[in-house]
């Protein structure tokens, strides 16, 4: 029997039996535990059901490519289609992922957190993205640094490398700023893109210093203001039961639930510029909803000229990034259906965030691809696949 879980309100759940095959995009699941709760859903996409959408997605968690996995799929009024697929670990007893689950987002916390601070402190008169680093953060000197901008800090390009762990050895705010501000220039910066948590490490600091408040504190508030319900950094305990599981650390020694996974992000407290968030599939459906009425003039956000200049890809030769975002490509994690005023970002953790404004359309995917280890890399396969499969369900075959 093949399994029908294409709903929106109430969200099916399911396990999955499969065969492995070596290429996961040509298995058919047929065979479910007996039991399991399934329920037709509510269509609320003109008969679409997004079935190819469904069978992608249980075809990789039969192939282990990650336990759980939810799913939105909307237009800034309204949600089309939405999914809760798998359980939350590879354990016969684990709980089913539903509608509630929580994720930890990893660097879709650079978009729905940082940009989106930074946005809006540019509305504020706070910022611009031509202001120099160096003068907001006191430590950022030297010939190599001095043209450095915000606006490098945003599109990866300033220099900085992509990543180091500075979590062995440093403990707080103070040491990562000094130590990453001295740091040798990967590149001559503006020269070309280098993805770089470490630039947005340094932003969330500069971010912090325009406020009297923390970057947790000022996210909190700018949530609370846009209703984006459970989007946040160090989720509360009462989140635990719902989190997805994101494996073992081995420098803590403890399986992570509701920790953040990223281990500088630890060493920060747990709120950081680069990752930190935790959010569930509807919550983050509120976010790309109000920024698809954004871009269609809605000022709650931030103005619709600030977001359609972060929006705008940058002109560094081979760069597909924007201020904060990425821009679709052919090669995108988003497949080569999208339209080119697409954006997006993914997660480490198995998270992916596309919103195309000409499409009016917006695809959550959510995943802890992580657990039990962060291995395998077959979600690179799994990422275009599905999102190709949304736009052949909405628009047809290419």
């Amino acid at each position: 029997m093949r399994h029908t879980l294409y709903a929106v309100r109430p969200i099916t759940h399911h396990r999955v039996l499969a065969v492995v095959r070596p290429n996961w995009l040509s298995g058919d699941l047929r065979v479910g535990l007996p039991g399991t709760p399934r329920r037709k859903g509510i269509q609320r996409s003109g008969g679409v059901t997004f079935n190819g959408v469904r069978d992608i997605v249980t075809r990789a968690i039969g192939n282990r490519v990650f336990p759980a996995a939810c799913m939105e799929i909307g237009r800034a009024d309204q949600v089309l289609w939405a999914g809760a697929f798998g359980q939350l670990t590879y354990d016969t007893d684990a709980p089913l992922a539903s509608h509630d689950t929580v994720f930890d987002l990893a660097s879709l916390t650079k978009v729905v957190a940082t940009t989106t601070l930074a946005m809006r402190h540019v509305d504020a008169g706070h910022l611009a993205i031509s202001d120099r680093v160096a003068d907001h953060l006191s430590d950022w000197r030297g010939a190599a640094r001095e043209a450095v901008t915000v606006a490098d800090l945003l599109a990866h390009t300033s220099g900085l490398p992509a990543y180091l762990p500075l979590f062995r050895d440093l403990v707080d705010r103070a040491d990562f700023e000094r130590e990453v501000c001295r740091l040798p220039m990967a590149y001559p910066p503006q020269t070309t893109s280098i993805y770089s948590d470490l630039g947005f490490i340094l932003l969330g600091f500069l971010i912090e210093d325009l406020s009297n408040k923390g970057l947790q504190e000022q996210f909190a508030l700018m949530a609370f203001e846009c209703k984006w319900g459970e989007l946040r950094f160090s989720p509360p305990a009462t989140w635990k039961s719902r989190i997805a599981p994101t494996g073992d650390s081995v420098w803590r020694r403890r399986s992570l639930v509701g920790e953040v996974h990223d281990d500088n992000a630890w060493a920060l407290g747990g709120a950081a510029g680069h990752t930190g968030l935790f959010g569930s599939a509807p919550a983050v459906g509120r976010f790309a909803r109000l920024i698809l009425r954004t871009f269609g003039g809605l000022t709650r956000l931030t103005r619709p000229t600030t977001l359609k200049t972060f929006a705008q890809r940058t002109e560094v030769p081979n760069s597909s990034r924007a201020l904060g975002w990425d821009t679709m490509k052919s090669t995108s994690s988003c497949g080569n259906r999208l339209s080119k005023s697409a954006i997006g970002h993914t997660g480490f953790t198995g998270t992916s965030l596309w919103i195309d404004p000409a499409l009016d359309l917006y695809i959550v995917c959510l995943t802890n691809r992580v657990h039990p280890t962060a291995t395998s890399n077959a979600i690179r396969q799994v990422r275009p696949a599905l999102h190709n499969a949304v736009i052949e369900a909405l628009y047809g075959s290419a």
